[in-house]
């Protein structure tokens, strides 16, 4: 079977899993537990369009999730049904951003391609953050400034309760030597924003905003 779960996807499938386990180590009432997994695995479901029979029997053990441990084996079992990030190249990357002469590039070995929405890293030497999303089977190259703010809020991208940076981009204006700045808070951290992200409409527009 191909693979056909996103990070995203898998993101949220592993969100469930902990409200499983929770409720699981909080309620004792069986109605309650049979209620959280039908709403889990439903949950599941809906975020999928036209599952297979063979897709669906590998999400259905979801609902045999009761502590840490059936979680981790559960998770384990999808993983390698995870739709990795393309594969990216050095020279790949290079292209998508024409004007960084000196782009310092992230280790890529050490990526888990399928643990990613779109790959982030930081130039500490300059303050600048590259971005690479996929949009519509599209590579899409962002940089801008960062400049961290010591304080958590609202991610932009991942739209969870981390410690953000204020991005800015600039991009060329309508009139000649004029440019736009367009900006917004996201995580410092990419991995950990990428660990947060369980939807891509945020991510898209954040791409496609700065990017315009």
């Amino acid at each position: 079977m191909e693979p056909f779960i996103r990070s995203d996807q898998y993101n949220f499938i592993k969100a469930q899993t902990k409200i499983l386990i929770n409720g699981h180590s909080t309620v004792n009432d069986q109605d309650v537990l049979k209620a959280l997994k039908s709403l889990a695995i439903e949950k599941v479901s809906d975020f999928f369009t036209n599952l297979s029979d063979k897709q669906m029997q590998l999400l259905n053990p979801i609902l045999k999730v009761e502590d840490k441990e059936d979680a981790q084996e559960f998770l384990s079992t999808l993983k390698p049904y995870v739709i990795p990030f393309k594969d990216l190249s050095e020279k790949t990357i290079k292209k998508l951003f024409p004007k960084a002469k000196k782009l310092k590039l992230p280790s890529l070995e050490d990526i888990d391609l399928k643990e990613v929405s779109y790959l982030g890293w930081t130039d500490k030497g300059s303050n600048k953050k590259y971005i690479v999303a996929d949009i519509d089977n599209k590579l899409i190259g962002l940089q801008g400034s960062i400049k961290s703010t010591s304080q958590t809020g609202i991610c932009a991208i991942c739209n969870a309760h981390e410690e953000t940076a204020m991005f800015i981009s600039q991009t060329k204006g309508s009139g000649k030597d004029t440019f736009t700045k367009r900006g917004n808070y996201i995580c410092q951290d990419s991995q950990k924003c990428n660990q947060n992200i369980m939807a891509l409409d945020k991510l898209n527009d954040f791409i496609l905003r700065l990017n315009g």
